[in-house]
């Protein structure tokens, strides 16, 4: 099963999909470790980690780092 991010306005509007899918947990959480930052600076406040269609957990990118 693939994981992915869904990307978040904080009223929870969806804004899309990264870009990139991952075939493990810690593949996307790395990512997203260092992807953070600029996606804050996109606009983006909350992400939510899914594995295939199901929510593992959500986070907001405001209180990363």
């Amino acid at each position: 099963m693939a994981w992915s991010w869904r990307l978040e306005k904080a009223d929870g509007q969806v804004v899309g999909m990264a870009e990139e899918s991952f075939t493990t947990q810690a593949d996307a959480e790395t990512w997203l470790g260092e992807n953070w930052r600029s996606l804050r600076e996109d606009g983006i406040d909350k992400v939510t980690l899914l594995e295939g269609d199901e929510v593992v957990y959500d986070m907001s990118l405001h209180t990363a780092g």
